[in-house]
């Protein structure tokens, strides 16, 4: 299920379309309708969700979301793990975070280009193992 998916999905958008206050709620909304049968994400990200959305609601919602969806939620083995501190180290000044080194680490690994994110900061600046940057959703 994994080979068929070809979207990066970051924290930012996951707990937009659960929280209708969120500024980005209405543009995640309505690109999730679009993009969620193309989305995977990681173990880091559901967790950074789940303390997100846990602060004003259940704490159960991403996942629960993720499960509906049939989202993909890929875990790290050593290697990507070891990857991953590498690139925080790399991207400390931003600084950058487990959530989305552990997205970067899949992106290599499955040659993976876009990211579904409210991070354009982060993902405009990080670039894969290839040296390229990302296509980042929703669009300017």
């Amino acid at each position: 299920m994994v080979g068929s998916r070809d979207i990066l999905l970051d924290t930012g958008p996951l707990v937009a379309v659960l929280d209708s206050a969120d500024q980005g709620h209405r543009d995640c909304v309505g690109l999730w309708h679009e993009l969620a049968d193309r989305c995977l994400t990681t173990e880091a990200v559901v967790t950074e969700a789940t303390h997100l959305v846990g602060r004003a609601g259940p704490a159960s919602l991403p996942l629960e979301l993720l499960l509906a969806a049939r989202i993909p939620v890929v875990s790290l083995e050593r290697a990507g793990h070891e990857h991953a501190v590498r690139l925080m180290r790399r991207y400390a000044e931003l600084p950058m975070d487990y959530a989305d080194a552990s997205l970067i680490v899949v992106a290599d690994a499955l040659q993976l280009e876009t990211v579904f994110t409210l991070d354009r900061k982060g993902f405009e600046t990080y670039r894969r193992g290839n040296r390229s940057g990302f296509i980042v959703l929703p669009k300017r």
